[in-house]
């Protein structure tokens, strides 16, 4: 399964939305056709895919006609079913690896699995009810951060612990929409970066420059890079981690891992087996994109530079009805504009994305 896959070759990508949809124009640049797999054809990566598969994340007929229509499958996020894909691998090359998929979308097991590797995660607790929360709450103390094992991103399935009287409780667990949740002492941090990888079918392991990342109620707001002085003292420690994620997983292609910058080194968030909103400056920020390399490495090829093509690099997501700011974004010199073609402008939804290049790199 590391054969290389000629231009001509069908990428499956399980998932519709925006990353699938910037992971197949990437790939159509490099002479590949791209069928998505979700369970409706109104998303932005069916805009760009050369053909469109409707089912269930867990039909596994209807995800087997899929692989059977292509070389290699990838996945755009890590809300999916992981057991039929375990029963895909059998028969077809996916990446990232399954395993990946089952460690990332539990949060316990994310965590277990990085504190396995002597990575520090922060200081966490299994609950599965309101008694077991007050007993957790004794040793984290409060404030602490309540979320759900599974199904949680962008700020969703998670709420914020103030204080420890039953009534709380019982008000906070009812807000889960689960019955299996994982409490996370608060941890003081100077700031939140991102380590952005990717790792090829041969071992070859690479990083982008570390992006520091701003959050608006859970939502990724700014990534900028070069990171400042603090998080730079950090990074060789945090990149080591993340390498030994990708390599225990045997991994391949671009893998994020969030890091919280503390006067104690960096501490591990959150892991992503997938291309990263904090990665996306690298479309024109990078001399190979995130999106680029990751279709690299699962398709066998060469990876390609990820040298900075600027002395500075900014993000900025555009969220809700922010993404009304395209003109003004298209009138700045060097500032270029990526809207994904959602509909309307709900709030807190992703509607594209704009990235500013500071001083070139000639």
């Amino acid at each position: 399964m590391t054969q290389t896959l000629p231009p001509g070759s069908k990428i499956g990508i399980i998932g519709n939305g925006q990353l699938g949809q910037m992971m197949a124009i990437a790939a159509t640049q490099l002479g590949y056709f791209c069928h998505v797999y979700a369970p409706n054809q109104s998303g932005p990566a069916n805009v760009v895919a050369a053909k469109s598969f409707v089912g269930g994340y867990d039909d596994i007929d209807k995800l087997q006609e899929f692989a059977a229509s292509v070389d290699v499958i990838t996945y755009e996020f890590e809300n999916i079913f992981a057991a039929p894909l375990v029963e895909l691998a059998k028969r077809i090359a996916v990446y990232p690896p399954p395993q990946a998929l089952k460690v990332a979308q539990d949060r316990l097991t994310e965590k277990n699995y990085a504190a396995d590797l002597k990575i520090r995660p922060a200081p966490f607790r299994s609950v599965s009810s309101p008694r077991e929360l007050s007993y957790a709450l004794l040793e984290l103390g409060v404030p602490a951060i309540l979320k759900q094992r599974t199904q949680g991103y962008d700020g969703r399935g998670q709420v914020v612990v103030k204080k420890a009287t039953d009534a709380h409780l019982a008000e906070i667990w009812s807000t889960l929409s689960c019955k299996e949740a994982v409490l996370e002492g608060l941890v003081k941090f100077e700031y939140e970066f991102s380590v952005l990888a990717v790792r090829d079918t041969k071992g070859q392991f690479l990083t982008w420059d570390i992006p520091v990342n701003t959050h608006n109620n859970g939502i990724l707001a700014n990534s900028v890079v070069p990171a400042n002085d603090f998080i730079l003292q950090q990074a060789n420690a945090a990149i080591n981690a993340t390498k030994r994620i990708a390599e225990s997983l045997n991994y391949v292609g671009v893998l994020a891992v969030e890091f919280f910058a503390t006067q104690f080194g960096p501490i591990f968030n959150e892991m992503a087996p997938r291309v990263h909103n904090s990665g996306h400056w690298t479309i024109e920020g990078a001399e190979t994109s995130q999106f680029e390399n990751h279709i690299r490495a699962i398709c066998g090829l060469p990876l390609g530079s990820t040298a900075l093509t600027a002395e500075r690099v900014e993000m900025k997501n555009l969220i809700g009805t922010q993404v009304n700011t395209w003109e003004k974004i298209l009138s700045h010199r060097n500032e270029y504009l990526h809207i994904y073609g959602k509909g309307a402008a709900k709030p807190g939804r992703k509607m594209g994305h704009s990235t500013k290049l500071v001083k070139r790199v000639v």
